[in-house]
């Protein structure tokens, strides 16, 4: 599908100048070509994405009954990071998948960006009601 929505292959002397270690994997366009690279940057961001939402979930459904920002934001961070650890031993037990403490990483930032992102906008409406 890639392939079609980007047959053109846009940007792509841009992100051939782009490489980087992740895991024992070396990330480029050179190493993995164009379309695999996107994708892995689609994988990813669908890591940080869906742990962003799951860490603000647990922040706003947690504070009503904690009712401490800080206690809150701790328990939904690392809630959401277990959460992630327990994906990836789940990929362990699973043939063909491979599980990586780098995508543990991944989620447990995307889920304290969306909690500190939260944290932010309660403390300035908290400001302002007084």
């Amino acid at each position: 599908m890639l392939e079609r929505l980007l047959s053109n292959e846009p940007f792509k002397e841009t992100l051939e100048n782009v490489s980087f270690q992740y895991a024992d994997d070396v990330v480029s366009i050179e190493e993995k070509g164009y379309f695999s690279f996107v994708e892995f940057f689609i994988r990813k961001l669908a890591h940080f994405g869906s742990y962003f939402l799951l860490g603000s979930g647990f922040f706003l459904s947690l504070l009503p009954k904690i009712k401490t920002i800080g206690f809150a934001a701790f328990f939904s961070w690392l809630s959401a990071t277990g959460y992630a650890g327990m994906d990836e031993f789940h990929q362990m037990l699973t043939q063909d998948r491979t599980p990586l403490f780098q995508d543990v990483m991944l989620d447990s930032f995307g889920a304290l960006t969306a909690i500190l992102l939260c944290c932010l906008i309660f403390s300035r409406t908290k400001r302002r009601a007084l």
